[in-house]
């Protein structure tokens, strides 16, 4: 049987979702308490390895076990045994052919920006501080013409492991909330710090260090040497997964109350 899992987590006190010998990740507590659920070793595949300290509103896993359990069961039997930073939001039964990565159509990521004269206390480790005003007008102008498929060299970290730097994104926009700019991001995949690298260049174009055309500059010229900083993890979130209909996890999403 394959179970699939919509996992919620605070990333700040973990190394990141994929185990690490001698670190705390997710990927070690859901299997601990899943492996305790089934009584038989539980591995975990997720949709995506996010990095330590990056939030999941929700992460999609999924497992193959011979173990006959209720998707009650599974959702609530394994929080019972997780710590309070992760929580298991739905579980699902889905065919075999079913896999959190592959089968994937469409990954949402947010990064927070927290616009305040003063340090966050209770939002600490949960979004990027910016002490100044930002430009929010020219952070939306400089969006434009970077949805669909481009080259995003000039945002891939060195470390990427992926063999093509082409990606496509379905989604940019820009939204203010109270004294907090959330950046959404939609597309197919990711590359290595991509949501960082963008977030952080589109930073420069809101403290008027850069135009709002640099964005466009930099998609053309490739380089990443050129382009802004990487903002830490701490604003960024696994926002959404999509997946295809036949699969019918959108019912177990809206249970969960998962918007």
């Amino acid at each position: 049987m394959r179970v699939a899992l919509g996992v919620e987590y605070d990333g700040r006190r973990f190394g990141g979702f994929q185990f690490q010998r001698g670190i705390r990740t997710i990927q070690s507590e859901l299997e601990r308490a899943l492996s305790d659920i089934a009584d038989a070793p539980i591995r975990v595949l997720p949709a995506g390895r996010t990095d330590a300290g990056v939030h999941a509103r929700e992460q999609v896993i999924h497992f193959d076990t011979h173990a006959l359990r209720s998707t009650v069961a599974w959702r609530e039997g394994t929080n019972s045994r997780l710590p309070q930073d992760v929580s298991v939001r739905w579980a699902n039964e889905v065919p075999p052919d079913f896999h959190a990565r592959r089968s994937a159509l469409m990954r949402s990521y947010r990064y927070r920006i927290l616009v305040c004269p003063s340090r966050p206390a209770l939002e600490a480790g949960r979004v990027f501080w910016s002490r100044r005003t930002l430009d929010v007008e020219a952070m939306r102008a400089a969006l434009v013409g970077l949805e669909g498929e481009h080259d995003f060299s000039a945002f891939r970290a060195a470390g990427c492991q992926s063999h093509s730097s082409k990606r496509r994104l379905d989604r940019l926009a820009l939204s203010v909330i109270g004294p907090e700019i959330i950046l959404e991001v939609s597309g197919n995949a990711f590359l290595y710090h991509m949501v960082r690298n963008l977030a952080g260049s589109l930073l420069e174009i809101g403290r008027k260090r850069q135009s709002r055309d640099w964005l466009r500059e930099l998609l053309a010229g490739r380089d990443r040497t050129r382009a802004g900083p990487t903002l830490p993890a701490d604003g960024l979130y696994l926002w959404e997964i999509r997946y295809p209909e036949r699969f019918g996890l959108e019912g177990s999403r809206r249970d969960a109350c998962v918007p």
